[in-house]
């Protein structure tokens, strides 16, 4: 009898020492597994919660967001409603909304990004949160729910980056569709008179028609030089290509050369005036872009201009900066268009030779100047152009 207790004594000992080992190694699982799920957590920076959904209380069990000193933190016992006052008020109402069917069981999943309003300031943070039903009572509805959240301002940027390039890109496309199609209009009109007026002249005797003819080769060759031009230098300033060159020269006799270039093509019954602040007023900036944005802002002038004036001038030099201005007394810019006049190959007026690319040339110069230009105009009533550069 004293061996069989002893018999059974050991075995007992041992499937104690069996189940003992078990459970310590389960024990070590679980606390494996435990440190990989930390590990993860702490990886990917999310927050894990608790929710009760009769309660409406929230838990939270680790929080491994990168805290700043504009990162909410989370307290445990607060409410949805609690968390919502923190968020953007055209967030919360969806928010609480995507929750609330969780807890009434209406939703499977609840998967949302709202942004969290940063505290005594307009700004704000984003956040994305998940959450399941973890548990749920006798009659099926939601007795326990488990969820995540981190911030994600990171991918938000990369997001917005991510639509602004292709934006860009599409913006791209849309100038390069309509750099065709006006390049090739404006081009073909041109040349079509040269190409024309060239075939008919050798069988013209009469020395007149033949004068009229180069006239009319050497309009239209101008032209063409013009718009060429303006896809160049607006192509190589973009590139870097096209140097900035400063010299210093006297502005008065810049503009009275450029008036007695363009005195010439005004039309019947326009006057070309000039109007300087001073006798003489030297200056340093890059002659070549400053004479070219004058070049344009006078073409634009003789363009829509048919009867009145056209004057050109510059204002006294106020911190260093000099206005220079050419004002007319043409069909002058509805407002609408006032800032649409220098985007590439917008034109107000169809009908009016031209590639769009002037003043759009104009404004990119200007800009390369460290100046600007802007316009000043009424339907009907004219316009006035002004370049303002700083100068040494």
């Amino acid at each position: 009898m004293g061996v069989l207790v002893c018999v059974w004594l050991i075995l007992y000992q041992r499937r104690q020492a069996k189940d003992l080992r078990y459970e310590l190694d389960q024990l070590g699982k679980m606390k494996e597994n435990n440190i990989e799920s930390e590990f993860v957590l702490k990886a990917m920076k999310l927050t894990t919660w608790h929710l009760d959904p009769k309660t409406m209380k929230m838990t939270y069990d680790s929080d491994f967001r990168d805290k700043t000193n504009w990162v909410a933190d989370y307290t445990d016992g607060e409410s949805p409603l609690d968390v919502g006052q923190a968020l953007n008020p055209q967030d919360a109402e969806h928010v609480f909304q995507a929750l609330k069917a969780l807890c009434e069981g209406s939703s499977e999943d609840y998967h949302v990004e709202y942004r969290v309003m940063i505290p005594h300031s307009n700004r704000f943070y984003w956040e994305e949160s998940f959450a399941t039903v973890t548990e749920r009572d006798v009659d099926g509805k939601p007795s326990s729910i488990v969820g995540t959240t981190m911030i994600i301002d990171d991918r938000k940027r990369m997001e917005e980056d991510l639509i602004d390039a292709r934006n860009r890109a599409e913006e791209s496309d849309r100038l390069k569709s309509a750099f065709i199609a006006n390049i090739s209009h404006e081009i073909r009109t041109p040349l079509n008179a040269i190409i024309g007026f060239t075939s008919i002249l050798p069988d013209d005797t009469d020395e007149t028609e033949r004068k009229g003819l180069l006239d009319l080769i050497n309009e239209n060759t101008q032209k063409l030089l013009v718009i060429v031009d303006d896809v160049v230098n607006i192509s190589k300033i973009e590139s870097g290509k096209d140097e900035i060159v400063m010299t210093t020269f006297d502005v008065n006799m810049l503009l009275n050369d450029l008036a007695e270039h363009y005195r010439h093509d005004v039309k019947e019954g326009v006057t070309f005036n000039t109007a300087f602040a001073s006798d003489a007023l030297q200056v340093t900036t890059d002659m070549n872009r400053l004479m070219e944005i004058m070049k344009h802002l006078i073409s634009n002038a003789l363009k829509f201009t048919a009867k009145g004036t056209i004057t050109m001038g510059y204002s006294p030099v106020v911190s260093g900066r000099l206005a220079l201005w050419v004002r007319d007394t043409g069909k002058g810019i509805a407002e609408g268009d006032l800032e649409r006049v220098f985007e590439r190959f917008y034109k107000v007026d169809e009908f009016i030779p031209g590639a769009g690319l002037g003043l759009s040339t104009c404004r990119t110069m200007a800009f390369s100047l460290g100046g600007t230009v802007t316009v000043e105009s009424k339907l009907g009533e004219g316009s006035t152009f002004t370049v303002e550069i700083p100068i040494q």
